[in-house]
């Protein structure tokens, strides 16, 4: 079998066997087929697409790669909840313990960020002394001591997509739904959960710009989830503005922890409200309608609260920091920015606002790119709010002025300020699953 012809095949619209797919991987992991011709099938995907079998040869290959976890040493039904990207999303903060807190386990691997987006990783480890480097047997331990767990991925997880991904970074082959939807799923399936819930978000701030562009790549991994047994869904979700009020590590930990005692943005709250509820339903609590209102229940009651200071204890870290807050880093200086002008916040460039946290030193413009903890950035006003000359637009926090100066600069383009109110833009747009797509509010 020659990589030659292969890469001839789709070029010209051919579809490949399962044989050609799994020489690729296989040889590509192993060394043996360079960069260049690595890189001419991914264009040539890209321009001609694959079909679903192909897709999914194409994801378990790349999921058996390397290490394919197994979770059967922790007792009962193992639900993974994945987002494929946004600013201020750190609604894992919140809905692990809640969902640990009604019995469901989350065994949950994680990533860190990279460019306009955050990690989840980061943002814990900005709680002093959390660990998120736990091996196998104390992650298994935690989860079915204290019911969640939050960890880094193992080095031989998908070995595949770490080295394909970073071929399409360099050539213009990111953008290409099979392409996105095996790299996703392929972790998720090799991460070793039973069941599997896709936070797809669309909007100036993610990956697809558009509801319809979001469905479309839901239910390509929703299918593929499928076909390998792992009941999947997905919800697609809003991020045309970021989500809650908080971007930047210690912010966001705060910010989950105000969710977690009830006196967080409607926004935020929501989100992780309606996340909880479907990872309740596919661990088979009941309906989805009872499960959203037991996840509110453990909000009142404080026990997701109580189950959030049990995993960070059990991780090493001070769960102090989580009532106090004054006992995280503190940043050196901070800066108010305010409106020149007056009118309705129409809509924002959410990118943006993830770029200005990069700038104040919350997140990575290379992977190299150290974090400071207690930088980034909290928001006074968002789409819709009605502002005037001078009111608080938002707060930035850094180690240097210089830092501030750059941030500012890039957050006063965030904003789209005009006389007009906006349509009211929804939390989510549709529900995907084996059964179909169920649009909110239809």
């Amino acid at each position: 079998m020659r990589m030659y012809d292969i890469i001839e095949q789709k070029r010209n619209g051919g579809v490949l066997t399962d044989d050609q797919i799994d020489f690729f991987v296989n040889g590509y992991v192993a060394g043996s087929i360079p960069d260049y011709q690595a890189s001419a099938l991914l264009m040539a995907i890209f321009y001609e697409g694959m079909n679903a079998g192909e897709t999914a040869r194409l994801t378990m290959d790349m999921a058996r790669s390397g290490d394919m976890v197994d979770l059967s040493a922790i007792r009962g039904v193992k639900v993974d909840k994945h987002s494929t990207g946004g600013v201020g999303d750190k609604t894992t903060l919140v809905i692990a313990p809640l969902v640990a807190s009604l019995g469901v386990p989350v065994a949950k691997m994680s990533g860190r960020g990279l460019g306009h987006t955050g990690g989840t990783l980061d943002k814990l480890e900005s709680i002093p002394g959390l660990s998120v480097d736990v091996d196998m047997e104390r992650f298994f331990r935690i989860v079915n001591e204290v019911g969640c767990a939050v960890i880094g991925q193992t080095g031989n997880l998908v070995p595949a997509d770490k080295k394909l991904y970073a071929l399409r970074d360099v050539t213009a082959t990111v953008d290409s739904l099979p392409l996105i939807a095996s790299s996703i799923m392929s972790k998720k399936i090799a991460s070793g959960a039973d069941a599997i819930l896709l936070d797809v978000k669309c909007g100036s701030g993610a990956f697809m710009k558009t509801s319809e562009d979001a469905v479309a790549l839901a239910q390509c991994m929703v299918d593929l989830g499928e076909e390998v047994g792992r009941t999947t869904v997905a919800l697609i979700t809003d991020m045309g503005r970021p989500l809650g009020r908080a971007i930047g590590n210690s912010l966001e930990v705060m910010e989950a922890c105000d969710v977690l005692k009830g006196t967080a943005s409607e926004d935020l709250t929501e989100t992780c409200v309606e996340l909880a509820a479907n990872m309740l339903f596919l661990a088979g609590v009941g309906s989805l309608e009872k499960c959203r209102k037991t996840a509110r229940t453990q909000i009142s009651n404080g026990q997701g609260f109580q189950k959030l200071h049990e995993m960070v204890a059990a991780q090493g870290g001070d769960a102090r920091v989580l009532d106090d807050y004054a006992l995280f880093a503190q940043p050196a200086c901070s800066r108010e920015v305010r409106s020149v002008d007056g009118g309705w916040v129409f809509a924002m460039d959410t990118g943006r606002c993830g770029i200005a946290s990069v700038a104040l030193g919350a997140g990575r413009a290379t992977k190299e790119d150290a974090i400071d903890p207690a930088a980034g950035i909290v928001l006074a006003a968002k789409t819709g709010a009605r502002i005037a000359p001078g009111d608080l637009m938002a707060t930035l926090y850094a180690n240097s002025e210089e830092r501030l100066d750059e941030a500012e600069r890039i957050l006063r383009g965030v904003y789209d300020i005009r006389d007009e109110q906006p349509e009211p833009v929804p939390h989510f747009f549709a529900r995907v699953s084996r059964e179909g797509v169920g649009r909110f509010g239809a």
